[in-house]
């Protein structure tokens, strides 16, 4: 660990304490960005509005930090009064001053040479609660540290990362605790998500995505397939306090692509819960692809959302899904509302009227391989989409391209990747993307805004009528918000594969996203 004293602590030391209250009402302190996806309710949107259509133009680079690290920076900065705080690859943290860009304080975290990965040593971002910076580390570790000084206050271990357990999330803080989930679905783990008391460390209570003999939903695994059944948890999920429920999507069932030998639905993979925050007891779940063999995780952000269907008020959950479906749920009760494709799909002929996909006969992967839409990494995927309160429009980045699924052999060896198959890109069609803006409630495409490669990129949207998002080719762009329209692009020189954010520094709005290798910060000139 490397710490910076002088003024900098001196500053440090003035700041208030990032409260649950603080974060409950994120929305009354837009200059800040305090959790994962904005709020609780993962509209990753901001009420600031110095930055309008009409002046974007004028959108200009203010500093860059660079990353030493050659991984891919998937990051969601967190910002709070003046100080940004980043992770970098492998589960590094820094704290940047908002005005110059200029390290505060560094935590350097040795992690194990023989850790195992399916997707790169990424971390994307830190919680914040009390005078505490909460991150997850690639070899399963939780760790708390002091938000003046970077010094660790406390460290757990949350699993064994010998047998493919990994963190790659950011945690989520919660009242008096943090929730966090865990990543290794290609190594046949069993999922779960856990909440540790903010001040100790303890083990508040743990959820396992994948039941046991005896539970409940056991019997959607045949024989003991369950015990290598995957599930991950290994994307931040959302929180509506007023129900006092977090819900949080899981991933694939293990093996991936093999389905033989875990006959039936497979329960909890694939699915949203809604867990009681006090306890993690399950209050509902919702099955998005059951028997899942086309690595189709839901670990995609849910967006929570109060307004009327159908004629009558109610609290919703906005979901655009890896399957290529979007769902609009019943978040008091997780009951199926209304879902529809928001892009090309093949696997299924549609959604029943309990949200169940019909499948095409006999679709499944093949020793000779099987061309379907979409591919393996989905419609979207980890990245956030977005809702705009002032356009009452979710916008989401959209991945256009399909792929060859192969089925193989399904031996497990502890921390052996466990996939029972695999999959080729389809010769001669790279894909495309795009920016889609679509009407909460039905899904219904209101515009889009095409790209030249399927995304890695979330959106961020804004009170002065601008949607930010990013693409494969580094440049980082901002549209119209009510049209698509393009409006400003700056090419930052490196793949973008992070969210966007907005704050406030010396009262002035800023932007900043991860790209390439570097934390690129933007203000009008």
């Amino acid at each position: 660990m490397k710490i910076l004293i002088g003024m900098a602590l001196a500053i440090f030391v003035a700041r208030a304490q990032v409260t649950f209250e603080r974060i409950r009402h994120a929305e009354s302190e837009p200059g800040n960005w305090l959790t994962y996806s904005g709020d609780y309710s993962a509209h990753r949107y901001s009420a600031l509005d110095q930055i309008t259509s009409q002046n974007v133009k004028h959108l200009r680079p203010l500093w860059v930090h660079q990353i030493d690290a050659l991984d891919k920076a998937e990051t969601t900065p967190l910002v709070v009064d003046g100080i940004m705080y980043v992770t970098e690859s492998p589960s590094n943290v820094v704290a940047l001053d908002t005005r110059t860009g200029r390290p505060m304080w560094s935590f350097l975290r040795a992690v194990p040479k023989d850790v195992r990965l399916c997707c790169g040593q990424v971390n994307r971002g830190v919680a914040l609660l009390g005078d505490l910076v909460f991150v997850g580390t690639v070899d399963a570790h939780l760790i708390a540290l002091d938000r003046r000084t970077g010094s660790v206050r406390w460290d757990v271990t949350v699993a064994n990362y010998k047998t493919g357990h990994a963190i790659t999330a950011a945690p989520l803080a919660v009242k008096d605790k943090v929730v966090i989930g865990i990543a290794g679905g290609e190594f046949g783990i069993r999922g779960f998500v856990d909440a540790y008391d903010a001040n100790t460390g303890k083990q508040a209570w743990r959820f396992w995505t994948v039941p046991v003999k005896g539970e409940p939903g056991i019997e959607t695994w045949a024989g003991d397939s369950w015990k290598t059944g995957s599930a991950a948890t290994w994307i931040t999920g959302s929180y509506d306090p007023d129900l006092n429920v977090i819900y949080w999507g899981t991933g694939n069932p293990g093996p991936d692509w093999n389905g033989d030998v875990r006959a039936g639905d497979n329960l909890y993979s694939d699915c949203l819960l809604a867990l009681d925050a006090d306890t993690g007891k399950l209050k509902w779940h919702f099955q998005f692809t059951p028997h899942d063999v086309f690595d189709l995780d839901s670990t995609e952000v849910p967006v929570l959302f109060d307004g009327m269907f159908r004629g009558s008020a109610r609290k919703l959950i906005l979901f655009a899904n890896r399957n290529a479906f979007y769902y609009v749920l019943d978040r008091e009760n997780g009951k199926f509302l209304h879902g529809r494709p928001y892009a090309k799909q093949t696997w299924a002929r549609q959604l029943d009227d309990r949200g169940r996909p019909v499948p095409v006969p006999g679709i499944e992967p093949t020793e000779e391989g099987l061309k379907i839409y979409p591919h393996p990494a989905g419609g979207t995927n980890w990245y956030s989409p977005s809702y705009s309160p002032k356009n009452n429009l979710f916008y989401v980045a959209a991945r256009e391209s399909g792929g060859l699924y192969f089925k193989g052999e399904a031996d497990y060896k502890p921390g052996a990747e466990f996939n029972g198959g695999g999959m080729r890109n389809l010769p001669g069609d790279p894909g495309f993307g795009a920016i889609r803006a679509l009407e909460p409630t039905t899904g219904e495409l209101r515009w889009q805004y095409e790209l030249f490669s399927p995304p890695w990129a979330g959106v961020l949207s804004t009170a002065g009528g601008l949607v930010f998002g990013g693409c494969d080719e580094g440049y980082f762009f901002a549209l119209d918000s009510s049209t698509g329209k393009p409006l400003w692009r700056f090419q930052t020189g490196g793949k973008i594969v992070s969210n966007p954010i907005s704050y406030l520094s010396e009262s002035k709005q800023h932007v900043a996203i991860a790209a390439g290798h570097a934390i690129y910060v933007f203000a009008l000139d």
